[in-house]
């Protein structure tokens, strides 16, 4: 029996209404699974650059490949494997603390490079970026806090260098 594995794909689609809806309900309608999926537009504003994480096995990965490849919005798409690409994703956290447990929780977000953006009498919200395990690590250590909300934004990610670069006239 094969693995699941999971699978970054990063899409380059054209900037029109209702092409998020398209490709997510691709995945709906096949019973495919989005563990994360983040959309913006590029330098060009005719183009949205859409990453998406998912998992399955090889076959149902290299299905989604091809489904998503047919679509008549998307204009290209590759997955960015992890060698060869940078991964980041931003995490805002709101921590329940008292002033005798707000400098434990400033000391620990100055360990990981977090920013603290917001202060309440009876509330922190930290902001920090990184790749998933980083702040996997950040929320585990956090757990002695009493953690109210979390937004995840999913991986944004790049391949590294300039090949592969596109270009549409």
């Amino acid at each position: 029996m094969e693995k699941n594995q999971k699978k970054v794909f990063q899409l380059l689609v054209d900037n029109t209404s209702g092409v998020l809806s398209r490709i997510s309900g691709l995945f709906s309608r096949r019973g495919y699974n989005i563990d994360s999926i983040t959309a913006g537009v590029t330098a060009d504003p005719r183009f949205t650059r859409i990453t998406i994480v998912t998992d399955g096995d090889d076959e149902i990965l290299e299905q989604i490949e091809k489904q998503l490849d047919k679509l008549v919005d998307v204009r290209d798409i590759r997955v960015l494997e992890p060698d060869n690409s940078v991964y980041r994703e931003l995490c805002m956290i709101k921590v329940e603390v008292d002033s005798a447990d707000r400098p434990g929780v400033i000391s620990l977000a100055d360990v990981f490079r977090a920013n603290i953006v917001d202060v309440a009498m009876d509330s922190l919200i930290i902001e920090i970026t990184g790749g998933q395990s980083k702040i996997d690590a950040f929320l585990n250590l956090l757990s002695d806090y009493r953690i109210l909300e979390i937004a995840r934004t999913g991986i944004a990610g790049l391949q590294r260098g300039t090949e592969g670069v596109i270009w549409f006239d």
